[in-house]
């Protein structure tokens, strides 16, 4: 099985320059916890709701309108469309993430792969091995 039988496609974007209030909403609006932080279709990072809350609440005064580029996570962590699930799992358990962005062979952003994903549609013992390494303490 390949990321592209599993991800999902056209994911929702920003730009850096995008407010993390309107970021917020539109994670909210998807149902999701995560957006592609793109220039020209090409991801430079991604920004989480973890991300809002960790790195922008904490700062005395913090304006909810900061631009996401000041807050996102980098550097962009990825997968092709013709990587393999236990390709894909290794990553994620290294980098210890639940969601990689998906390019295609431009490097243009085509979908996003989640570690739920993986659960649903592909193997929950492989999901749950890369959940373990994702809560292991390095």
């Amino acid at each position: 099985m390949t990321v592209i039988q599993i991800m999902k496609s056209n994911p929702s974007s920003v730009a850096p320059d995008t407010s993390a209030r309107a970021a917020a909403a539109l994670m909210a609006a998807g149902d999701v916890g995560m957006l592609p932080v793109c220039e020209d279709g090409q991801p430079i990072g991604v920004v989480t709701d973890r991300d809002i809350v960790l790195r922008l609440m904490p700062r005395v005064g913090a304006s909810i309108d900061i631009a996401v580029g000041k807050i996102m996570s980098q550097p962009v962590i990825d997968c092709r469309m013709d990587d393999s699930i236990e390709h894909i799992a290794g990553i994620m358990g290294d980098h210890q993430i639940r969601r990689l962005i998906v390019r295609d062979d431009n490097g243009t952003l085509v979908g996003v792969v989640s570690l739920g994903d993986i659960a649903r549609d592909a193997s929950e013992i492989i999901a749950g091995e890369i959940l373990g390494e994702i809560a292991e303490v390095r």
